[in-house]
């Protein structure tokens, strides 16, 4: 199932539109922020996909009931741009339990890249709430592989998959490759276009970068 928020009238749209600007990308601390406020969106919009169990809260004057979710959710992201996606999500599923993987590009003489994987942090997921973050889905081949690592850690009940902005491609890449039929993609935006080098087009650029610096 594929979610594409940014088809509905929203704030979302604004805090993309400022992710993609390039005059807005030069304040590293507003890019992060944009980033996080996403999170937020869509921390919200999966939380109505959730089951709810009635409970009773115990005011100082009587007893409300209340249906509150009660599943148990991992929040995995990809270093490092993800943080910011992460935090925001984490701002409203604040009981959730966390995953962290470290994978980048690593690019030949030619051009061509392979997706190297340096560190996973991972709780068992057995029967939990999976939501594993990026902002960007390029080709979808680090959030496959991330997805299939986190998955040595047991089967979760469903995995959300969420990404601000995608390309065709890699949606397609990973409704063909996903084994896991439990799966939701989120997403804020589809773009058309990926370069030669898998840059999705018109894109934002490298959103790692814009948060916190270029790399070496």
């Amino acid at each position: 199932m594929v979610r594409i928020l940014g088809t509905q009238n929203s704030l979302l749209n604004q805090f993309i539109a400022e992710l993609r600007d390039i005059n807005v990308q030069n304040d590293f601390m507003r890019f992060r922020r944009n980033l996080e406020r996403c999170g937020e969106i869509f921390a919200y919009e999966i939380s109505k996909e959730l089951s709810y169990q009635n409970t009773q809260i115990q005011t100082p004057l009587g007893v409300a009931e209340v249906n509150l979710p009660h599943e148990t959710i991992v929040l995995g992201t990809i270093l490092r741009a993800g943080l910011p996606l992460h935090q925001g999500m984490l701002n409203y599923f604040d009981k959730a339990e966390n995953a962290f993987i470290s994978a980048y590009r690593k690019y030949s003489n030619d051009g061509t890249f392979r997706i190297q994987f340096e560190h996973i942090s991972c709780p068992n997921i057995e029967g939990k709430t999976l939501i594993l973050i990026d902002p960007m889905l390029a080709t979808g081949a680090s959030m496959l592989l991330a997805h299939k690592a986190l998955l040595e850690r047991g089967t979760p009940t469903h995995t959300h998959i969420v990404s601000i902005v995608a390309s065709k491609d890699g949606v397609e890449y990973m409704k063909r490759n996903l084994a896991a039929k439990n799966t939701t993609l989120w997403l804020g935006a589809v773009d058309d276009e990926l370069t030669v080098k898998s840059y999705i087009v018109p894109g934002i650029g490298d959103a790692g970068d814009l948060a916190y610096g270029k790399k070496e």
